[in-house]
């Protein structure tokens, strides 16, 4: 669900003003806890390390990511694939 657009998108301010500080070529990555935080123009070209719950996951930001939550680019479960008879028998008719 969207954000009023009376209240505009949520930015973490603390996190804008950490790579404000940050120059263009510097390739230190600045760990986020605030996944729920909008990608915005200035975090483009930086990568930020988004919490998942366990570990902090790089995320090199691009253009085409403005606009998006951190979160989106950081997934908290990791699949490992649908179970059943018939995964097993297809996944040790692979090996």
């Amino acid at each position: 669900m969207s954000r009023s657009l009376k209240k505009g998108p949520y930015v973490n301010l603390r996190l804008v003003n950490k790579i404000k500080n940050l120059k263009a070529e510097d390739k230190t990555v600045i760990k986020v806890w605030d996944r729920a935080c909008s990608i915005t123009p200035e975090m483009v070209g930086f990568t930020l390390g988004v919490h998942n719950g366990k570990t902090h996951i790089p995320v090199y930001v691009v253009e085409n990511m403005v606009g998006h939550r951190l979160g989106e680019f950081s997934p908290t479960k990791k699949f490992l694939g649908h179970g059943g008879k018939m995964a097993k028998s297809q996944a040790g008719d692979k090996k």
